[in-house]
């Protein structure tokens, strides 16, 4: 019997499917020094390593998207994945093997991508369930942001760490400091508090100075989530990744009883370029794990718990459980019930045949 786990991940693929993905199947482990050279694009520094017979430093693959982008050789690709990746557990010192689903597109990006990535990002939400969110930001944006209320380039990480963290009390110091007028920084404030409709906290971006790029960005994502019309979208400036690596778009989707993302993606047209390779890229990873007690019970392991005792003659046992089957029931034959086994009833092999317990 599939668990409920196993059920979410095969809709998963098969949504993907539907929209032209073809799965991509990798190995468990590449060279460390991927790792190493990306270490900023991973959730954690904290790598199983293991050395091959022959001398290279390899490791266990810690997220899927610095594989697909390596192999990339340059043409367009829609993919999706079903892969375990090892990680530190959070709050914890110990590995865990986590289990990813997700899609990438890599090549030219253009505006269609985008909507059809944000499209299959929502629906992966409602696998899940109907009560969710999908909060969406936009580097380009937050970036123009950060140059027209005046914080110098150099302060701009920082700025970023702290607009993450919701940090409105260090981003006024770090305007001060910065000699940001006070107003300025006080819509700054504002525009990185803000949470809601993409109208409303798109209609305050607009009265806001922005620099280079930032109504043209604020343009693409008026008219993206203008496409997307759906009430469980919202906009969210503090959803930031390393802009080392990501670029536009970003994004991470919440389910109702689950304090952290259950899926998280973007625009990472920046860590192709820093990998030498054309175009772009963006995709999202959704976190099965993180699910549990939030999906409906799991299915019982089987619908017939049959017991016998230690006189039941092996072959009428047989004959009784494949009649049992034949009625399109699963069966388990036992000697005794097992603690942690799921069944929907219980019957017992005896001289007379089966009966119900």
């Amino acid at each position: 019997m599939k668990n409920t786990e196993e059920k979410l991940t095969e809709a998963l693929r098969a949504l993907y499917k539907r929209y032209g993905y073809t799965q991509y199947r990798m190995r468990k482990f590449e060279e460390y020094d991927l790792y190493v050279q990306n270490k900023n694009f991973l959730l954690s520094d904290h790598i199983i390593t293991f050395t091959e017979p022959s001398g290279r430093l390899m490791a266990l693959r810690p997220d899927v998207t610095l594989s697909i982008a390596k192999s990339n050789k340059g043409e367009p690709q829609r993919l999706f994945y079903q892969e375990n990746v090892y990680r530190v557990e959070r709050d914890s010192d110990s590995f865990r093997e986590i289990t990813q689903v997700g899609l990438e597109c890599v090549g030219e990006i253009d505006a269609y991508c985008i909507l059809e990535v944000l499209t299959l990002a929502l629906s992966s939400m409602a696998c899940i369930g109907e009560d969710f969110v999908l909060d969406i930001s936009h580097l380009g944006l937050l970036s123009a942001l950060l140059e027209g209320v005046g914080i110098p380039a150099a302060s701009r990480g920082e700025a970023m760490t702290l607009i993450g963290e919701k940090n409105t009390h260090g981003l006024r110091a770090l305007c001060a400091a910065a000699g940001v007028a006070p107003e300025k920084a006080e819509g700054l404030c504002r525009a990185v508090s803000a949470y809601g409709s993409p109208r409303e906290v798109l209609d305050l971006l607009a009265t806001l100075p922005l620099g280079a790029g930032g109504e043209e960005a604020l343009s693409e994502l008026r008219a993206l989530l203008g496409a997307i019309a759906d009430p469980r979208v919202r906009v969210d400036l503090s959803v930031v990744n390393d802009m080392c690596y990501y670029n536009g778009i970003v994004f991470r989707g919440f389910a109702a009883g689950i304090p952290a993302g259950v899926l998280s993606g973007g625009q990472y047209d920046n860590l192709l370029e820093r990998m030498g390779k054309r175009g772009g890229a963006i995709g999202f990873a959704v976190y099965p794990d993180q699910l549990k007690g939030l999906l409906p019970p799991e299915d019982d392991d089987a619908d017939i718990l049959l017991l016998y005792g230690e006189e039941a003659e092996p072959a009428a046992l047989m004959a009784a459980a494949a009649k049992l089957m034949a009625t399109g029931k699963s069966v388990a034959v036992r000697r005794a019930a097992p603690e942690k086994m799921r069944y929907g009833k219980v019957m017992r092999f005896g001289a007379d045949g089966v009966s119900e317990v």
